[in-house]
């Protein structure tokens, strides 16, 4: 056997990607969006850790009109993965990335008056004329001009001839909770933006605020571009949120029993001794722990193991976690299991993840570590 990287083991635990899920939640998606308004795919911090050009690629096919993400890394890996759409690149732009999003055709959000004509020489040097979306601040106090503020920026823009103001933006603060009055206090300020440039004879083709819970429960806000970011991977912004029957989540965790002991009653399990057997007990060591993004607990979660719950012992360790599968008496080395998923008919939900980790959702999914593969399947799924 030639021992190179085309034949290396693969480490036994892994996140799994189910390309034929997120093909289905984009269908889904986009049949519950109104005619004429456009999906913009949010694919930040690698798609929240689903891998952001194999889920650009799928988008691409499933009608999405571009990407948002973060930084110009971000945009970078997907113009050289051979992502053509356009690349909205979110917050605010250091003047030595401008060149770099010129001349790879990346939109950019201008907020201020310095990158506005320091982005407009470049272009004009480039011989280009540059889309730039404009970021309304209405009350969530992070990036953006003040709505107040936002006229005399936008006239600008449209004064440059490199520039073209091609969108207006705001973003939620609490747009996935059933309380929406501040969601409609943000959505009545940029309105007053909106009519301000129409009555300054100033147009632009994407109007868009709306994140996933905006999309969802604000149908007034859709205007002409959604941006979709936790609903593509199968995830609900929050509990109380519409649902779209049929959406699934997409990302599961997995890892195959590397060892079995035996253990006899008052033996102890792991650092810390935090679990005390009360009885002879069986139990599995998972190659995975909080090295890789699971959540450093004791005695809590659980994971599936031949479509049965296996609880969770000791504390959670840098590499391995243990669960006992004393009831599970079929459980062999090497057996898969799954730690965030479904296996027959039960499921670990992410939700279930979070809780765990006293944190959100979002948190839980883009803190899997690399190191921890990510396996692609269902990639040629195509309905």
């Amino acid at each position: 056997m030639k021992l190179d990287s085309e034949n290396f083991p693969l480490r036994p635990a892994w996140t799994e990607i189910d390309l034929g899920k997120l093909r289905r939640n984009l269908q889904l998606i986009r049949s519950d969006l109104p005619r004429g308004v456009k999906l913009l795919a949010v694919v930040k911090d690698e798609a929240y850790g689903h891998g952001a050009l194999d889920v650009a690629r799928v988008a691409v096919e499933e009608g999405a009109w571009g990407f948002c993400l973060s930084t110009l890394e971000e945009a970078m890996l997907l113009r050289e993965g051979g992502i053509t759409a356009p690349l909205l690149l979110l917050g605010e732009r250091q003047e030595a990335e401008l060149e770099w999003c010129v001349a790879h055709h990346l939109t950019v959000c201008v907020n201020e008056l310095h990158t506005v004509r320091r982005l407009a020489k470049i272009a004009a040097a480039f011989g280009k004329q540059v889309p730039v979306h404009v970021k309304i601040h209405t009350g969530m106090s992070r990036y953006g001009v003040r709505w107040e503020e936002a006229l005399p920026l936008i006239e600008t823009i449209v004064a440059e001839k490199s520039l073209l103001l091609e969108g207006v933006m705001t973003h939620f603060s609490q747009s996935d909770e059933a309380e929406k009055n501040f969601a409609n206090l943000q959505f009545a300020r940029f309105s007053e933006v909106l009519r301000a440039m129409e009555q300054k004879g100033i147009s632009v083709k994407l109007r868009h605020t709306c994140n996933s819970g905006g999309f969802l429960d604000l149908p007034q806000a859709h205007l002409d571009m959604v941006r979709v970011g936790i609903l593509l991977y199968g995830v609900f912004p929050s509990q109380v949120c519409r649902k779209i029957e049929g959406i699934e989540p997409v990302m599961s965790v997995k890892a195959k029993i590397a060892a079995i002991q035996k253990l006899k009653p008052g033996e102890v399990v792991g650092y810390g001794m935090h679990y005390t057997a009360p009885s002879e007990r069986r139990i599995a060591i998972l190659p995975i722990g909080y090295g890789d993004g699971f959540p450093r607990v004791r005695n809590e979660g659980c994971a599936l193991i031949h479509g049965r719950r296996a609880p969770i012992i000791g504390g959670i360790a840098m590499d391995a976690l243990m669960v006992d599968i004393t009831d599970i008496p079929q459980a062999q080395m090497w057996d898969e299991s799954v730690l965030m998923g479904p296996q027959g008919a039960h499921e670990i939900t992410v939700r279930d993840i979070a809780k765990l980790k006293k944190s959100v959702t979002y948190d839980v999914l883009t803190n899997w570590r690399l190191r921890l593969r990510r396996k692609a399947v269902n990639g040629s799924t195509t309905n």
